[in-house]
């Protein structure tokens, strides 16, 4: 088994930075194709894990993703790919106070003084952070043997 890292740092955006429940579905498409030709280019013959990173800001159901890549891998060297997500925090800087912090998407507010005057540093990402293949569709190639 092959891993490959740090494949692509952005794989889809909603409409005007809203949030679609329904976008998971354009987004698979795009990274599905995207993990294929990653994985042939690298000579996989099978991609056994998708791992993605997702900020909290994004809205992305990883649940859902992995329902569309069930239906869409269907024939493709993906089909039985299992998605694992983690998820990144809201980081912010304030305005007001000049600290730094972490706040979640239920509360907007500096953590440290209550200021809504936030600049975001971080929170939107959406990334593929690696993929477990197969080489030639050997599951028997050894683990640990990452392509970055």
């Amino acid at each position: 088994m092959i891993v490959l890292h740090a494949l692509r740092p952005h794989v889809g955006r909603a409409m005007g930075g809203e949030v679609f429940y329904m976008h998971e579905l354009s987004i698979t498409e795009h990274l599905l194709a995207d993990c294929i030709q990653r994985a042939q280019a690298a000579g996989a013959g099978k991609i056994r894990k998708i791992h993605l990173c997702i900020g909290r800001l994004r809205g992305i159901v990883p649940d859902c993703i992995q329902v569309y890549l069930d239906m869409l891998s269907e024939g493709t060297i993906a089909e039985g790919a299992q998605i694992t997500a983690e998820f990144l925090p809201v980081q912010v800087l304030c305005r007001d106070c000049g600290r730094q912090g972490e706040i979640t998407p239920h509360h907007l507010q500096c953590p440290y003084c209550g200021s809504l005057r936030l600049k975001l540093l971080s929170g939107k990402e959406f990334y593929i952070k690696s993929m477990e293949v197969d080489s030639n569709g050997d599951p028997s190639t050894a683990p640990g043997h990452g392509l970055e």
